[in-house]
């Protein structure tokens, strides 16, 4: 059974969702066409723009398709520390 997430986690995992969409519309393309383009499908890309499925293993393979790294991935305001922090 997966461990239950804290608020701090939760906050994480809806910035790695807003993350991809980003970096996604930041290409001008629509899901359909970002996912076709590095050979996965809508849905499959759909997941982690909501949050779901989202590992350090895809967020890597998300990066080396885009050709950026992971550091230019985590390197948003969205990550600042005070953003995440529990309340």
């Amino acid at each position: 059974m997966p461990a239950k997430l804290d608020s701090t986690d939760i906050k994480l995992k809806r910035a790695i969702a807003q993350r991809f969409k980003e970096i996604r519309e930041s290409t001008g393309q629509t899901q359909q066409n970002f996912a076709h383009g590095s050979g996965r499908d809508k849905q499959s890309y759909n997941k982690n723009e909501k949050g779901k499925g989202a590992t350090i293993y895809t967020i890597n393979k998300f990066c080396i398709e885009n050709e950026i790294t992971l550091q230019d991935f985590f390197n948003s305001d969205i990550f600042l520390t005070s953003k995440l922090k529990k309340k």
